[in-house]
């Protein structure tokens, strides 16, 4: 995958890849959603509010090439090793988010 060209980035580095893929729409999404286990394409998308199928397929698709996502028959599309292990990563962030939400808000000035 490292040889990837993608949008923004002419090296094709590993983390702009990712960068790239994680950017599109539904991307991150489809991933949070699938946090607790696998789920059908239908509970897919009304997770999704409702997501356009054809994008819904797309993403899943993508996902599924980076090894981020499979599907089993019956069982739905379900986060792979790889795609756990980012979540994982998105650990702090998600603690920051919420600490952030939490906040009251900022002075409306900025410094400088």
């Amino acid at each position: 995958m490292t040889d990837r060209r993608v949008r923004g980035s002419h090296t094709g580095r590993p983390i702009m890849v990712l960068l790239d893929l994680l950017g599109r729409r539904w991307a991150l999404r489809v991933l949070w959603e699938l946090r607790d286990g696998p789920l059908t394409s239908r509970a897919l998308r009304a997770a999704c509010d409702e997501a356009s199928p054809t994008v819904l397929q797309g993403r899943l698709a993508q996902l599924r090439d980076a090894g981020l996502v499979d599907h089993a028959t019956g069982r739905g599309y379900g986060l792979t090793v790889r795609g756990r292990e980012l979540l994982d990563a998105f650990a702090p962030l998600y603690d920051f988010a919420e600490r952030w939400a939490g906040d009251k808000p900022a002075s409306s000035t900025t410094p400088g």
